[in-house]
């Protein structure tokens, strides 16, 4: 017997979920509903099936094909306009020319159909109805039946005064082909509205059977969880994937469980899953193929479906969440709440009961959302942050997105161009790096391959080479999960804001300049870059004077790419050098990111058990440092800035020094006393190395470890630190310990305020306006300047939060300074 299955339904009660697939491809147990509808006819012989298809209906051509794969015959009918249920039949009649069995593919059921049929051909019926008594017949049509199971007659979800039955009509119907003469063709026409009260007019045989077996119409969010509920506790008979191992834990292929997580069935973990150390699954949880749950994870009655990344510490209680949607870490959402495809919940945001977040969608870290998000973003997320583009390692930052996004940039770049590229240890960046120069290449740039480097030997070459630009891929510092993609100009400093913008533009209208294939970029690998960047530096310094004191240093190299450049440029100066961690390794870099306070330790107890002048831990990108100076003190970040301040100016009096607006004014005081001077800059390092960039500074430096020597390579580089301070310190005849003694102490104090995006602008308003009349730095975010200290008020381009920095004569001044303007600030957001 031929088989329709009625598949053009939106599914508009199930929104957002439906809202960029068609109902019958939505997932039930990482299968999709249609799909255990095909096995259900399979299973009783039904292998010769049309579906009719309307909305999204290439979604479903492509995944069930011709059927072959499920054992049946499939052939599709598209409606072009809706056309009801009897209508969407009709538009298939000219292959049903026998009886023929009509069923929905978004409904679960076990129904014995091919007892159902028997009933049909025993009664003689002209059309048969599948009947199943429900609980609250209000939101089906009811089916009123006499003794001999004829239909008497039908009411399409009746009041409570006119509920006489508890039959529903499940929408399985077996007919035979002369139905269609009750169904006027291109015409809107239901089954249960339109034809079948005309055949009982008309005398002929109408069948209401009460079949057996479970049988659920899924069509709200409530009759979704409740359909997975019921598959798990086995009470409709559907085939699970996976290996079922315990007491109802059902695990797919390659799924990975640390075994410090808890796993309480009924549960669901589909293929390729990782469930971390902590994480929490609780009964009647299904999750999707490749997702991944983070430590601390509490996860009850959710459903995931596909590539959903769980941060460390979220919640997700009662809920559905959509295909490749990213929930960072302590966000938490509540029983009800459907999230739809890629979307985006920030840390520590909360989704209370009932919202619906519609696809791609942002929500800001930190945000509360009460009401639904169809339209709009809960503000703001910016492709590039603070160093370049950032995310989850082959969550946010795919392959795909890389070749995107290198695209973007080549297109950005002229025809022809040439860009550096680069990579450090792991193995994600060196697949990472691969896409980025097929992009690359596909927008007719060529690329200049330094492989294996630090970031700081990269922006060289792109400095001293031909290149046009420049990309590095890396784990991110202190997120061993994460990745960051680099962009440098043709001077090798960070791109600016606008280029940003450019490539942002190019990457969001897929605007990409495709190259031709006689203009695909070529690869070359550029032999003697690491030569060329020991020679330069050699050059910067007094290498002969150097050689001379022969200094000893102990070195952290953090398993990084500087363990492959730091030893030719301290062989070139004569140093002698005890090291550590000395060789580049993909799982060890991993680890140092995590670690350095306790390695900085390690290398203040071997800079005083070996009387070394100097040690460093450098982190695994070549960029930033520890110091430790030689009585073994490890330098707070602020503490190593204002040393180095004091090592510049006393050597080079009148020299010029660059500063974010942030740091202490203890360096003004330091500058002072030498006559150097200080120019304050943005927070940002892309600033900091463009003001560094002028020709007039000779030393910059943020408060995180980083420092810029200008005269050789305007950009963050540990190596550089190194030889240079060894250099200053032969210069000056003194020892680093005894600038740190002469530094005063410092009072600052920090505060953030959450901030959502669209009152930041507003904060800043107010925060000049309140300063009326008070000495104001408009550098970077709001710097007011008190007699005894400052406060600076500058949002976060990355999160939605503000920052607050004060300095004041003592802590608890300052303490109380940034307080109060965190006050103002929280007023101005209420």
């Amino acid at each position: 017997m031929k088989t329709v299955i009625m598949a053009g339904g939106e599914g508009t009660r199930l929104r957002p979920l439906t809202s960029n697939q068609p109902k019958p491809m939505m997932p039930l147990v990482n299968r999709p509903m249609m799909e255990h509808i095909v096995r259900l006819l399979a299973q009783h012989g039904f292998d010769d099936i049309v579906v009719t298809v309307a909305f999204l209906a290439n979604q479903i051509r492509n995944y069930f094909g011709d059927g072959s794969d499920f054992g049946v015959r499939l052939r599709y009918a598209t409606d072009e306009t809706p056309l009801g249920t009897a209508g969407s039949v009709r538009n298939a009649s000219e292959e049903l020319d026998d009886t023929f069995l009509v069923i929905s593919g978004d409904v679960l059921t076990d129904i014995d159909l091919s007892g159902f049929v028997k009933a049909h051909r025993a009664a003689g019926a002209f059309a048969s109805i599948a009947l199943k008594r429900v609980e609250n017949p209000l939101e089906f049509g009811i089916v009123i039946t006499r003794p001999d199971g004829s239909v008497e007659r039908f009411l399409e979800k009746p009041t409570w005064g006119q509920v006489f039955s508890d039959t529903a009509n499940t929408g399985i119907y077996v007919l035979e082909p002369s139905v269609f003469d009750f169904i006027p063709e291109g015409e809107v026409v239901d089954f249960a509205g339109d034809v079948f009260p005309k055949v009982l007019a008309k005398g002929l045989p109408l069948l209401g059977q009460v079949v057996d077996g479970y049988w659920e119409d899924v069509g709200t969010l409530e009759a979704y969880l409740r359909a997975h509920q019921d598959v798990l506790d086995q009470r409709v008979s559907v085939e699970i994937d996976g290996f079922r191992m315990g007491e109802g834990v059902w695990l797919g292929e390659n799924a990975d469980v640390d075994p410090d997580a808890r796993i309480e069935g009924p549960v669901v973990i589909g293929d390729n899953c990782r469930i971390e150390a902590g994480a929490h699954l609780s009964g009647y949880t299904v999750l999707g193929t490749d997702v991944i749950v983070k430590p601390d994870a509490f996860l009850e009655r959710a459903v995931c479906h596909d590539h959903v990344y769980a941060g460390t510490s979220t919640s997700l209680r009662g809920c559905v969440i959509g295909r490749r949607t990213d929930l960072r870490d302590h966000a938490r959402v509540e029983e009800g709440v459907v999230v739809g495809d890629e979307c985006f919940v920030g840390e520590r945001a909360v989704i209370n009961p009932g919202v619906k977040i519609y696809p791609f969608k942002t929500v800001d870290a930190g945000a509360v959302v009460n009401s639904s998000i169809v339209w709009e973003s809960r503000g703001i997320r910016t492709l590039f942050g603070r160093r370049g583009v950032r995310g989850l390692a082959n969550v946010d930052v795919t392959p795909e997105v890389a070749v995107r996004l290198a695209m973007a940039y080549g297109t950005a770049l002229k025809k022809g161009s040439v860009v550096t590229t680069s990579r450090d240890t792991s193995r994600i960046a060196r697949a990472l790096k691969r896409a980025l120069i097929g992009g690359l290449n596909l927008a007719g740039t060529n690329v200049e391959d330094v492989e294996l480097a630090s970031v700081p030997l990269t922006r060289f070459q792109v400095r001293n080479g031909q290149s046009h630009g420049g990309i590095t891929v890396r784990l991110a510092p202190g997120e061993p999960d994460s990745v960051e993609v680099r962009f440098f100009d043709s001077d090798g400093r960070d791109i600016d804001e606008s280029t940003q913008r450019k490539i942002e533009r190019l990457l969001y209208r897929e605007d990409y300049r495709r190259a031709l294939a006689g203009d695909i970029g070529d690869i070359v690998f550029p032999p003697r870059s690491l030569e060329f960047y020991t020679a330069a530096l050699e050059r910067s310094v007094d290498a002969e004077r150097l050689r001379e004191r022969a200094f000893k240093v102990v070195l952290d190299y953090s398993f990084g790419a500087s363990s492959i450049v730091m030893p030719t440029v301290l062989a070139k100066i004569g140093a002698e050098v005890l090291a550590v961690n000395p060789f580049a390794s993909t799982a060890s870099a991993t680890a140092a990111f995590g670690e350095p306070t306790a390695r900085a330790t390690r290398i203040s107890d071997l800079v005083r058990a070996s009387g070394s002048h100097l040690g460093l831990v450098v982190d695994p990108d070549g960029e930033t440092a520890i110091l430790i100076d030689d009585e073994g003190v490890v330098l707070r970040p602020e503490q190593a800035l204002l040393a180095l301040v004091a090592l510049v100016a006393s050597a080079h009096p009148g020299a010029c020094i660059a500063l974010p607006v942030s740091v202490s004014r203890e360096a003004e005081r330091i500058a002072a006393e030498h006559g150097a001077k200080i120019t304050w800059t943005k927070l940002s390092p892309a600033h900091l190395m463009e003001v560094a960039s002028t020709g007039e500074v000779e030393f910059a430096g943020s408060l995180d470890g980083g420092f810029i020597w200008p005269d050789f390579l305007p950009a963050f580089d540990a190596t550089a630190t190194l030889v240079k301070v060894l250099d200053l310190l032969a210069e000056t005849g003194q020892s680093l310990s005894s600038f740190v003694r002469q530094l005063r102490r410092v009072h600052m104090a920090h505060e953030t305020v959450a901030t959502p995006w669209e009152r930041k602008g507003a904060v800043m308003r107010e925060m000049v306006e309140q300063a009326a009349g008070e000495e104001v730095v408009l550098v970077d975010g709001v710097k007011v300047l008190h007699p005894d200290g400052w406060a600076l008020v500058l949002p976060d381009p990355e999160d939605a939060v503000t920052h607050v920095w004060a300095e004041a004569g003592n802590d608890q001044d300052a303490r109380r300074l940034a307080q109060e303007y965190a006050k103002r600030i929280r007023q101005v957001v209420r």
